[in-house]
Parts: C-alpha cells; sequence; structure tokens
C-alpha cells in the first residue's frame, strides 16, 4: 500500500540530469537508414555458416531476424542490443496474422479499447493510447497506479460468458497468438544459449515455419516439451516466457491533437514515452506484435526524403537507461512484425513507442508479476482476515477471537487492500468491462461481502479500546498499530473520492465514468463506520495521549 515515491523522484532526477548533459544537442540514433544500423545484423542475424534459414538475405533483409552470434569481434556498443529479436511478418504463418488483425478490429467494432485514467506524481492523465488487457480469467495487471482486469480469454475449467460470439472469437484468437509468441520466445533465448550450452543441440526445434493448422491442432505441446532449458539457469525458460496477459493499445494519430515529442533524439511524436514494463517477473520476456492498418491518406510514395526515422511508420525505440554514450535505434514496425525483448533487456534498457501516420494495433505479451494480483490470491487474504471474526451461533452477534496487535494489523492491512487495490480499482473504470463480460462483476460482489465484515471488525476493535479493561499500555500498543492504517484509509479514500470528480473524469463518456464506490452516507444503517474517519481517527488521538 506504500507508495514508491522515492523511486519516482530518482526517475525524475536521472531525467533532468540527463537532458542538462544535452543542453541544446540531440544524442545520435540509428535506423536502417543509416549504415551502422546494418552493421548490426552481424549480431542481429545468424552468419552465413550458422544460419538455418537460407531464405534469409542478410544483405537486403538486415533486421529480419534478431539472435546473438559472433559478438566477441564487436565494438562494445553494439552487442547492447543483442537481446532485441525481431521476428518479420513474412516468418509468421498467414492464418495467425488473418485471425489476429480480425480479432483488433473485432475489439474496436464493439468498442472494447479505453483510455486510461492513469495516476502520475499525484496528478490524472489520460493516456494517449487506448487499452484493453485480455488474459488469464482472475488475473489484474497493474501499471502507473492503476489496476487493469482481464477479459479472460477461454480456458478450460473456466466458464466465460462474452457479450457477443465475435468478442469469442477475438479473445480465442489472441490466446492462439500468446501460444505461439511463447514458442518463439523459448526459441529465442534458447539460441543466445547456444555457445555455452551444447549438451542437447539436437532437441531444439528447427522447423518455425510448420504449418499453422498442425500448429493449432495441438503441436504446441510437443514443441514445449522439446526445448531444453540449461541447467545452469536458476529460472526456466518457461517461467519467463509462459504469457499470462496481453496488453492490447490502438491509437489513430491524426485524431490526437498532441503528441509529445522524444526528448533525447529527436525522433518525432510519441505514442508511448520511454519506459520500462512495470510489474513483469524478473528476467521476463516481453513480446510485441505490431498491425498498422493500411489505407493511410498519406501519399508515401511523394513524401521527401527525411534525416532520421521515417515519420510515416511506426517505430520502436530502444535505448540504454540512462546512458548518453550508446546510440539509441529506431526501429520500423510494419504490418505483422513481433519484436521480442529478451531475459534482462526491459530492466537494463528503455523503449518507446514512435507514432507513424496511420491507426496501429498492438498486442504486447507479459509475464506479469501476479503474486498478489489474482483472484485467487486476494480470496486467500480476505480468508486469513476473516478468520479472526466470531459469529454466536445462537445471537449472530459478532466479535474477534484476539486483539493481538500482529493479528490487528494484518487484518486491517487487507481491509485496505480489499478496498483500495481492489475495489477502488475496478469501479474507478466504470462500466467498460460490460463490453465484453460480466465476468467479473459476481467476484467484485463477493470482495465487497468480504470487505463489508472487515468494516465491522474494524469497529470491533473501535469498541475494545474504548472500554477501559485493558493497560494503559495494552491499549496504546494496539492503536499505535491500528491508528497509522485507520489514517491511510482516510487519506486514499480523500483520494479515490477527489479523483472520481476530477476534470478529467467528468469528461469520460457515461460507460466509462469512474464510480466512487464503495460510497454510503454517514447515517445509513447498514453500515457501522461512517466514510469521513476523521472524528474516529481524532478520538483515537485523543486516547494515546
Amino acid at each position: 500500500m506504500k507508495r514508491r515515491a522515492g523511486a519516482s523522484e530518482k526517475k525524475e532526477a536521472k531525467k533532468q540530469k540527463l537532458l542538462e548533459e544535452l543542453g541544446e544537442s540531440w544524442l545520435p540514433y540509428l535506423t536502417p537508414r543509416d549504415a551502422e544500423f546494418h552493421q548490426l545484423s552481424w549480431f542481429l542475424l545468424p552468419t552465413k555458416l550458422e544460419c538455418k534459414s537460407p531464405e534469409v538475405n542478410i544483405a537486403t533483409d538486415p533486421i529480419c531476424q534478431c539472435s546473438i552470434y559472433n559478438v566477441a569481434s564487436l565494438p562494445n556498443w553494439k552487442t547492447r542490443y543483442s537481446k532485441l529479436f525481431l521476428r518479420k511478418a513474412y516468418k509468421i504463418p498467414q492464418e495467425l496474422h488473418h485471425i489476429v488483425q480480425e480479432a483488433f478490429l473485432t475489439l474496436q467494432k464493439h468498442d472494447c479499447f479505453f483510455q486510461d485514467l492513469v495516476r502520475i506524481k499525484g496528478k490524472d492523465f489520460l493516456t494517449p493510447v487506448s487499452r484493453i488487457l485480455i488474459g488469464n480469467p482472475g488475473c489484474t495487471y497493474k501499471y502507473l497506479n492503476t489496476r487493469l482486469f482481464t477479459v479472460p480469454w477461454p480456458m478450460e475449467d473456466y466458464e466465460i460468458k462474452y457479450c457477443h460470439p465475435e468478442l469469442f472469437a477475438a479473445c480465442k484468437a489472441l490466446i492462439k497468438l500468446n501460444d505461439y509468441l511463447n514458442v518463439e520466445a523459448v526459441q529465442a533465448l534458447q539460441e543466445q544459449n547456444l555457445s555455452e550450452t551444447r549438451e542437447t543441440e539436437n532437441t531444439a526445434v528447427t522447423d518455425r515455419e510448420q504449418d499453422f493448422s498442425t500448429f493449432i491442432k495441438g503441436s504446441l505441446l510437443e514443441v514445449q516439451s522439446s526445448l531444453y532449458t540449461p541447467r545452469n539457469d536458476c529460472t526456466s525458460l518457461k517461467y519467463r516466457t509462459s504469457y499470462n496477459l496481453t496488453l492490447l493499445n490502438y491509437m489513430d494519430p491524426l485524431q490526437m491533437p498532441y503528441l509529445k515529442q522524444e526528448p533525447y533524439f529527436g525522433m518525432g511524436n510519441m505514442a508511448v514515452s520511454w519506459h520500462h514494463d512495470e510489474n513483469l517477473i524478473e528476467r521476463s520476456t516481453v513480446a510485441v506484435y505490431n498491425y498498422s492498418c493500411e489505407g493511410s491518406a498519406c501519399d508515401k510514395d511523394n513524401e521527401q526524403y527525411v534525416e532520421g526515422r521515417d515519420p510515416a511508420d511506426w517505430h520502436v525505440g530502444l535505448k540504454v537507461a540512462w546512458d548518453i554514450k550508446t546510440p539509441g535505434l529506431a526501429i520500423p514496425l510494419h504490418p505483422g512484425d513481433c519484436y521480442f525483448m529478451l531475459d534482462d533487456l526491459n530492466m537494463t534498457h528503455q523503449h518507446c513507442v514512435l507514432a507513424g501516420f496511420e491507426p496501429r494495433f498492438s498486442s504486447t505479451h507479459r509475464v506479469a508479476e501476479c503474486s498478489t494480483g489474482t483472484l485467487e490470491y486476494i480470496f486467500g487474504q480476505c480468508e486469513v482476515a476473516l478468520q479472526n471474526l466470531q459469529v454466536d451461533s445462537d445471537s449472530a452477534a459478532l466479535s474477534l477471537k484476539s486483539l493481538e496487535v500482529q493479528v490487528v494489523k494484518e487484518v486491517e492491512g487487507i481491509h485496505n487492500e480489499v478496498e483500495f487495490e481492489w475495489l477502488r480499482q475496478f469501479w474507478f473504470q466504470g462500466k467498460r468491462y460490460r463490453k465484453c463480460t460480466d465476468w467479473w462483476f459476481e467476484p467484485m460482489a463477493k470482495l465487497e461481502e468480504f470487505w463489508k465484515k472487515m468494516e465491522f471488525m474494524t469497529s470491533l476493535v473501535l469498541c475494545e479500546v474504548g472500554k477501559g479493561e485493558r493497560t494503559m499500555e495494552q491499549r496504546n500498543e494496539i492503536i499505535s498499530c491500528f491508528l497509522p492504517l485507520l489514517t491511510e484509509r482516510q487519506e486514499l479514500r480523500k483520494e479515490w473520492t477527489a479523483r472520481c470528480q476530477c476534470q478529467l473524469a467528468m469528461s469520460l463518456p457515461e460507460e466509462q465514468k469512474p464510480k466512487c464506490h464503495p460510497l454510503w452516507k454517514d447515517d445509513d444503517p447498514s453500515m457501522p463506520l461512517p466514510y469521513d474517519l476523521e472524528e474516529v481517527i481524532a478520538n483515537l488521538q485523543t486516547l494515546l495521549e
């Protein structure tokens, strides 16, 4: 629950220092128009002797497939991007392209993409990119103080009702893409270890161009079971590539009145600023499928040559974090291209998305760190908290089993977690999830029932410390652990109430407007405590004195 203000301040200090060092100049960056960019092909591509794909033409397709080979003889900076892997569209099964691109358009047709109202440095901002999270049922993903809830993709043992059959087909297509990218990521990581580990060189799958219809009928499991994981790798390849969700993005640059300019290299309009992807398993690979729509109004044939990256094309920008010596990269992304940030690249480097002229979709597959971000987890937390609640079998009267300091502290901490990490996060996003499925509404109602019981537990603690049956030392010890959590609850309620009423929130379409929930009047007979806790806190502080 504690905010990581220190990390944000350090990041801002680094940014300002870097901008001061730059002054009026730009840092250098490379695109396919630069000769040095093509020199990267000696580590972005297999050499002729090692290349497993005879159709690859290094001279004409210098970035068609990235993988680390023969890096020892390269200048140092050229090895800094060796964990970037690009899979060109023509190397991916056409049937997969068809169903995935159709899925994007289906989700757009059903109005399933939304701008997120995120929180940065205490201020609310609407993201220029519209998004939807799709993934494992009950899974969430948190970024910029915003918890997104997955629209579940079809999985065995889960009954998922979609608002339209087309949405089922779209989610099914995205889980197939997820499976395909999982296989590609494992193989890319495996290739990076070839020079170190050759114990089972015949076990790697070499036929990546197998017929896709065979692939989707079950070859995925055969491929995964045959992949070799180095024994000295403490974290398995499967663990680092088993994507549990994808964050889909959509943006039409021509509909955006303003886009930020890239500040370090002069790369032009940014759809997404420089960042590391948050909330991921350490050293997990991020895989991105790109689809920029065809039929743009711009006439690229008549464009004059410009230095740097082509502004008409979408690009991913990549740079070593807070480094002004290593040139950056601007890599063009064409419809159907995929790129992978392997191993720790997302931690050591920052990336941005540079806007082109055409509308663009992307599907960004991640291994989200979900230890505290699943329904299973939060229901488990509720079970722990409610173990301290006792109900009299005859009178139904409520009482607490224990007033031990650690028990009270744990229960009240879980109380805050349920309210501010789940209930308020969910309802702050309005009714958007009803566009796809009502899957989340039943578990959220159950969570609210548990939360309400915790409100009663809080009132029972207040009653007990006010009775005067304990020594002053015992009472002060309970209040001292209890008061900070209650104060945090009050501060966060104020913050969430203000966020729901801010100008940006009010400007959103009706179905997207944040709902301040739970919210009740102080005289509500069904609630044991007031919404505003100022007076309760003041009384506790008096008892401490």
